[in-house]
């Protein structure tokens, strides 16, 4: 089936519904604000503020509910500058899967976006989700012509559920702002508000996949799906079904098949952004496969498009300048980067600071030879000690307003290094990465990303922010 964009619904039905975000509000506003109470009495009454209970508290009053509240828990805690060490314990700890919608719920989920005859454009459909997590599940199911395919339907209400959490966000972002002032982190809530607003819209997703599919269509490492628009609305996103296996199932194959997966997912990352400026914003291990050739593994299936963030060229530059200005200790490159990307009152203190994380993100693409992306750390950790010590400066100096651009880069950046750890991949990744940025310039970028984009039948202007 050709690889077009799905058509557009009919009239939202579930537009953000004031009952259904009321409820929301109770239940989810009930549980932060208990929280913010008691952090509030603290500091008003003078008593000592153990972070460490309190972070238990909130992951225990964020434990109890599901949806979206969960995905931008669990957002949070992947992004090291966002919050403190003890709050990235807790949150990490919260499961975003949902419990799935049961057979009639999903035959009206379908009816509503197919038609009544909806069963009638498969010549199978599952009745039990293949997966559930936080904002739909997946059903797998087969052509009429007999191909594989794997449906992501939304859950009801989505939109409002959605709203309501992400006030909640604010209010939890309100807390840091107060307690822990050395980073602004609003520009970071903006960030990852406008990214989970952007999940729910999967005609969006349609796009990013099509996207995808001519960004990496010059490598057999990574595979990308056909999207089918015939069966595609808003809500509801079909797409090939792509057969493989955990990645994390070949943590103990031999080296060389564990650096394959490994470049592969470097290939997936790095080229888009370093050719086109887009990078995959979720690094979680679910949204990844391993897939066989002659029954070994070959590559990686990416199978989520939800979370994409496009950067403006200029940021791929600066990207670009702080690499080169590392390598070659070029001061005056290092703080043009940093000013590219927004960052404000530059001292020599502060660049300093910034250094310290930059180091440790780029050290390793600036070692030439084969190594492994961090010794002696584990994937939890990874990035949790340089963020502290940013973190812990940056009270001395701060506070510092952190570009938005940074939310989703930080964070593929450390899941990224995670995967890397999890199979103990030992690889150059510094001739890696000098191959993704061979002939760079921030002209080419643009020309590369405007072409791509309108392929995809996306809007630079609308996209590029």
């Amino acid at each position: 089936m050709p690889d077009t964009q799905p058509p557009r619904p009919k009239k939202d039905d579930e537009a953000n519904r004031f009952s259904a975000r009321a409820v929301r509000y109770a239940r989810v506003g009930t549980n932060v604000g208990s929280i913010a109470a008691r952090m509030a009495a603290q500091r008003v009454f003078g008593l000592g503020s153990d972070r460490a209970q309190n972070a238990a508290a909130l992951g225990a009053a964020l434990g109890g509910l599901k949806g979206p509240i969960m995905k931008v828990a669990q957002l949070i805690a992947t992004i090291p500058e966002a919050i403190p060490p003890e709050y990235t314990t807790e949150l990490a700890k919260l499961q975003s899967e949902a419990p799935p919608m049961g057979w009639a719920f999903v035959k009206r989920r379908m009816t509503a976006e197919l038609g009544a005859d909806w069963q009638k454009k498969f010549s199978h459909f599952d009745h039990h989700p293949a997966a559930a997590a936080s904002l739909g599940q997946v059903h797998k199911a087969r052509s009429l012509d007999g191909r594989e395919l794997a449906c992501k339907l939304q859950y009801p209400d989505m939109q409002s559920a959605v709203e309501a959490d992400l006030s909640q966000l604010q209010v939890l972002f309100a807390l840091y702002r107060r307690f822990e002032p050395a980073i602004d982190a609003s520009e970071i809530a903006a960030e990852i508000s406008s990214r989970i607003r952007e999940e729910l819209d999967y005609r969006r997703e349609a796009r990013h996949v099509a996207l995808y599919r001519d960004m990496l269509s010059g490598t057999d490492l990574v595979r990308v799906p056909n999207v089918w628009p015939d069966l595609s609305t808003g809500r509801l996103l079909t797409l090939d079904w792509m057969e493989g296996g955990r990645l994390l199932a070949h943590k103990d194959d031999p080296l060389d098949i564990r650096n394959r997966l490994a470049t592969a997912m470097f290939t997936a990352w790095w080229f888009p952004f370093s050719r086109f400026g887009v990078i995959h914003g979720d690094p979680h291990l679910g949204n990844y496969s391993a897939f066989k050739t002659d029954g070994v593994p070959a590559g990686i299936n990416l199978l989520d498009y939800g979370c994409i963030r496009i950067f403006p060229p200029s940021f791929v530059g600066g990207v670009v300048d702080l690499y080169m200005g590392l390598r070659d200790n070029d001061d005056e490159r290092i703080v043009h980067a940093y000013e590219t990307w927004g960052f404000k009152r530059l001292s020599r203190e502060l660049i300093d600071i910034l250094n310290i994380w930059a180091k440790f993100i780029y050290g390793p693409l600036l070692d030439d030879r084969v190594r492994s992306i961090a010794d002696g750390v584990s994937p939890a950790e990874y990035g949790r000690r340089e963020a502290f010590r940013v973190h812990q400066a940056l009270k001395q100096k701060g506070p510092v307003t952190v570009p938005r651009e940074f939310v989703f880069m930080d964070r593929a950046a450390i899941g990224l290094g995670g995967v890397f750890l999890h199979l103990r991949a030992e690889l150059n990744f510094c001739r890696l990465f000098n191959d993704a940025i061979a002939d760079f310039s921030v002209d080419a970028v643009a020309r590369q990303q405007g072409t791509a984009l309108a392929a995809a039948g996306l809007n630079s202007k609308a996209e590029v922010t």
